[in-house]
């Protein structure tokens, strides 16, 4: 069932995360940026209203334990806008960013439908899909650490954004984030939880600081993005046992900043002393 209140918070909050995303890495530079644009956010609200149509806590924990396969599915999403856009034929700027965009939600789907079937499989067997789903975002830790380690530079952003362009950037990202939670509304629980990890807010800020900045923005961000979006991961693992166990407000609340804790700030202090370089 379709929470049409649901999808309007999450889409409006998609949209005000969107713009403060890019902004931040144009502003501050890719390491900085990327983890301030990859705290936990558009998770929360999906969150909420996943548990609140989800009377049974274990579909809610179904729809938790499956964002951490989602977020790796992202951090391949990402990826993507390091390694393909060198590779892009053509010289001119809305082609070679036609190519990346399609290329790279083309990637997505593949990842995407094979860890749906994936989850899918593992939820038929008895395996402790908690511990599961802490392995994996361990392992999104893991890949972002390693992305970051001689990444390519992480330049500011030198040109002016003006307000239509930034708005913009807010419709396209609520746009998708409404249409995926309203999907979400239509189908079970897994497919919940990939649709409230669909990389609404990554589209949209590779695809503005391509516009805005140039291709060596965008790109020295992936890295610090990657890394910072195990929050999301570790939030969704978290709030999967304590929003059951303490309610909605105070268990999304004590999840938000434990994640917070456990991966954003030691990342900032990691890629703050410079060690992603070694």
């Amino acid at each position: 069932m379709i929470d049409p209140t649901g999808v309007l918070l999450s889409a409006t909050l998609a949209g005000v995360v969107a713009i403060g995303a890019s902004v931040a890495v144009e502003r501050w530079g890719g390491r900085a940026g990327g983890l301030l644009g990859t705290l936990p956010t558009t998770i929360v609200p999906a969150a909420i209203g996943i548990a609140a149509g989800s009377p049974d806590p274990a579909a809610f924990q179904d729809a938790m334990f499956a964002t951490p396969a989602g977020m790796l599915v992202n951090a391949l999403f990402l990826w993507t806008w390091r390694v393909l856009p060198p590779r892009l034929p053509g010289d001119g700027v809305a082609s070679r960013l036609g190519l990346m965009v399609a290329a790279s939600l083309s990637v997505w789907g593949v990842a995407a439908a094979l860890s749906v079937a994936a989850l899918t499989a593992v939820a038929r067997v008895p395996l402790p899909r908690g511990t599961f789903a802490v392995a994996l975002t361990v392992a999104l830790v893991g890949v972002g650490a390693m992305a970051c380690r001689r990444a390519p530079p992480s330049p500011k952003g030198r040109r002016a954004v003006r307000l239509p362009a930034l708005l913009s950037r807010g419709l396209l990202a609520a746009a998708a984030i409404g249409v995926a939670v309203a999907l979400a509304g239509v189908g079970g629980p897994l497919a919940a939880g990939m649709a409230a990890v669909f990389p609404a807010i990554f589209l949209t800020t590779m695809v503005s600081l391509w516009l805005s900045q140039g291709e060596a923005v965008q790109v020295g961000a992936v890295g610090p993005m990657m890394l910072g979006s195990g929050s999301v991961s570790a939030f969704a693992v978290i709030a999967a046992w304590t929003v059951p166990a303490w309610g909605v407000g105070a268990g999304a609340a004590a999840a938000w900043a434990a994640a917070v804790g456990l991966v954003t700030v030691p990342a900032w202090w990691w890629l703050g002393r410079g060690r992603a370089q070694g």
